[in-house]
């Protein structure tokens, strides 16, 4: 099956965050979060990178925007999730958003 384009906001559980990285500026990244009602478990981080963008009042500094993480989880799909730094619209919440699912052949391997 193909990647699905999803862009939803997810949220992390309570407790479940990975706070290793937070003394680095990084975001906790959630063990579980729950989409659509369904509680979802990372199994194992595949990869992760960051997201700049100009400053938006004309400075030529770079800010960054988002950090995206692509994890499998324990049901062997494929996700990316963001973290957003900077929601728009002054959002209170919504800063954790899956953007895309791989669901993977019932069959297949975990990779």
């Amino acid at each position: 099956m193909p990647e699905r384009f999803v862009s939803e906001a997810i949220k992390p559980v309570v407790a479940t965050s990975d706070t290793s990285r937070m003394a680095a500026g990084e975001p906790g990244l959630p063990r579980q979060f729950v989409w659509r009602g369904q509680t979802i478990t990372i199994v194992l981080i595949l990869r992760s990178w960051r997201e700049t963008g100009r400053c938006s009042h004309g400075s030529p500094e770079l800010y960054l925007r988002k950090h995206w993480y692509e994890v499998v989880t324990a049901s062997n799909s494929t996700m990316k999730i963001y973290f957003d730094r900077q929601p728009r619209g002054g959002r209170k919440g919504g800063r954790w958003w899956l953007f895309s699912i791989f669901e993977a052949e019932k069959d297949q391997p975990l990779r």
